[in-house]
């Protein structure tokens, strides 16, 4: 199985740990995040981010997650890559997330196809429903 680490600016990573672990009704294994605060030298935090990498691969690979390219967390994550084994992706959300625990049990490239995918599909312009349209359109 990939492991997947998120790193991300606060608690969002905690965050969507939760949403993820709510949807699937179970906290799935091998999955941590490192969260990354103002005060934190992000230097420093490589060699924990190292660590981390190294308890969630058991031999599959472990897949990165981060917020916002060019942001101190995907600075730590690309100082991690080492293609075919430790892959990064940036711009995570839950819909990225919830695909990427989706398809751990393939290969890190196809997981990670699938997740920058599910990341980009899973935004959309949420169309109105009818009652919507009809409350705007009488006034009520």
């Amino acid at each position: 199985m990939i492991g997947i680490l998120i790193i991300s600016h606060g608690t969002l990573g905690e965050s969507l740990i939760h949403c993820a672990s709510h949807m699937l009704n179970k906290r799935p294994g091998r999955l941590r995040q490192l969260g990354v605060t103002a005060q934190d030298d992000p230097v420093l935090l490589v060699p924990q981010a190292r660590k981390m990498v190294k308890e969630l691969d058991e031999g599959d690979g472990v897949l990165v997650l981060t917020d916002m390219y060019g942001g101190s967390p995907s600075n730590i994550a690309a100082k991690l890559v080492i293609p075919g084994k430790v892959e990064a992706v940036a711009g995570v959300n839950l819909p990225m997330l919830v695909r990427a625990l989706t398809y751990r049990d393939k290969s890190l490239a196809i997981m990670m196809t699938k997740a920058i995918s599910g990341g980009c599909e899973g935004v959309l312009r949420v169309p109105p429903t009818f009652v919507a349209i009809h409350n705007v359109a009488t006034g009520s």
